[in-house]
């Protein structure tokens, strides 16, 4: 897909802010005079709220699209929000709004996307495509190759993390490697995090940023108001002006790389001593799967079930504590230990009922 940038390809971050929710016409203009000053590229307001209960405030609707009208005549902002229908596309184009999103809950959706991109069928305005809800890329490219059929070539990504079940820091969790992923699928996508919306809570907000210019994002997507914690949504994640002046100010913005030979030498000294562990690694973890094909075998032969659950315990507590004596963190490692026991378990399931086929032919 030849996908266009939505922003100034030379500038970074590229800066998104303004209120979760369009509440009154007073609050959105005085939120954009603050950002304005502060240099942004696109002001945000949410006119439409889709929400997971339905006693919640879900925006102020199309009687809030005159506001942001009045943020671009007064201060020349360019203006974004997001639209879920296609009710919500036509009346967001005749306001004028410059640029759309497709919120995570709409993306999640293929109906609900196919809607949006049918009502965007010969219009070129920019599109903005949040991650869906659930750990799905397949589902986050399925809605920008919907849009991108319907015509829609100006397309942005955002990251603003997946839904969890369980204990976590993150309101949603941040699961970079699916970004990464995307990025090296459509390397010329302009990639924004959604800072806010990922962590759930203000004290947070810098050090995810921070992790997302580390990782070369394009910029930044965060949510201001300058009362936050009276704000009708999220007001948790919220920050004044002031703070998101603070936020921005803080961060360390890190080249994507550069031409000085002595680093780069350096830095190809270590890569291919790397790329010797890695291809050991794969020997040694292919030499590891031909003995579980043969623990597989005698367990055939001496009808045995595959899985022996003491034996796994051992595994992996041994394997956690090998992993803090060398300094890698628990979540890595009981990932990995996981990974390589499901394969320990493929393959000798994969010997089981190869003999059972065979047997089965006789």
């Amino acid at each position: 897909m030849d996908i266009a940038p939505i922003f100034n390809t030379s500038k970074r971050p590229i800066l998104i802010a303004g209120p979760c929710s369009a509440e009154t016409e007073a609050q959105v203009l005085a939120t954009a005079r603050d950002l304005a000053a502060q240099g942004i590229d696109l002001f945000r307001a949410g006119i439409w709220k889709p929400r997971t209960r339905p006693d919640t405030f879900e925006g102020v609707g199309e009687a809030g699209l005159p506001w942001l009208a009045s943020v671009k005549r007064e201060t020349g902002l360019k203006v974004c929000t997001e639209a879920a229908t296609g009710d919500h596309v036509e009346k967001a184009l005749a306001a004028g709004i410059d640029v759309l999103w497709i919120g995570a809950r709409t993306s999640a959706n293929p109906f609900s996307v196919q809607e949006v991109a049918d009502a965007l069928a010969g219009v070129d305005i920019p599109v903005m495509v949040k991650n869906p809800v659930n750990p799905d890329l397949k589902l986050w490219l399925g809605a920008v190759e919907r849009l991108y059929n319907s015509g829609i070539r100006r397309m942005a990504m955002i990251h603003r993390g997946f839904s969890y079940y369980g204990e976590t820091q993150y309101r949603n969790a941040p699961r970079w490697q699916i970004p990464i992923e995307l990025k090296r699928l459509l390397p010329d996508v302009q990639l924004i995090c959604d800072n806010s919306h990922i962590c759930g809570r203000r004290d947070s907000l810098l050090e995810v940023a921070q992790k997302a210019m580390d990782l070369n994002y394009d910029g930044l997507m965060t949510e201001v108001h300058p009362a936050p914690d009276s704000a009708w949504s999220d007001a948790m994640q919220q920050i004044t002006p002031v703070q998101y002046k603070g936020l921005l100010e803080m961060l360390v913005l890190r080249k994507p790389s550069s031409d000085d030979p002595e680093f780069l030498a350096y830095i190809e000294q270590h890569r291919h001593q790397i790329d010797e562990i890695d291809e050991e690694l794969i020997h040694l973890l292919a030499r590891r799967m031909h003995l579980a094909e043969e623990i597989g075998g005698l367990k055939r032969k001496k009808e045995i079930a595959i899985l022996q659950t003491q034996r796994w315990n051992e595994v992996l507590e041994k394997g956690l504590l090998l992993g803090r004596q060398y300094g890698l963190s628990e979540g890595f490692m009981t990932a990995l230990l996981k990974t390589i026991h499901q394969e320990s378990i493929n393959h000798q399931a994969f010997v089981m009922n190869e003999a059972q086929e065979k047997k089965a032919g006789e």
